[in-house]
């Protein structure tokens, strides 16, 4: 099976257009951070790590120190394809982030962003 192209993209060539995405609608780098380590249990350190090395979003989800369980309650489509009937787990972890950042974007409160079970 062909790898999506994304995968081999630098989490750190994306990781600006989410600040950016955020903070155009007056929100902040550091809600866009404390949603991907809500997401992936990367510490603020290693986050800055994984974006200092290029790592590739393949490897940034597989390397996540600890997934989010109640990230499975992420729901909604992005891109025109509903997050939770997505099957390649990449492609999935790459969509809960995306549909993530367009709640923030969309002035959805933390709370209701950072899902609990």
């Amino acid at each position: 099976m062909a790898k999506h192209r994304i995968y081999t993209t630098s989490f750190a060539s994306v990781y600006p257009l989410y600040v950016a995405k955020a903070e155009k609608k007056g929100r902040s780098k550091a809600e866009v951070d404390q949603i991907i380590r809500w997401l992936t249990g990367y510490t603020p350190k290693g986050l800055d790590t994984q974006i200092a090395k290029k790592t590739d979003f393949e490897t940034f989800f597989a390397k996540a120190p600890k997934p989010n369980p109640s990230r499975a309650l992420i729901k909604g489509v992005v891109c025109g394809v509903r997050v939770e009937e997505i099957e390649e787990p990449t492609m999935r972890e790459i969509r809960y982030l995306d549909k993530l950042i367009d709640e923030l974007a969309k002035g959805k409160a933390m709370e209701k962003i950072l899902r609990k079970e």
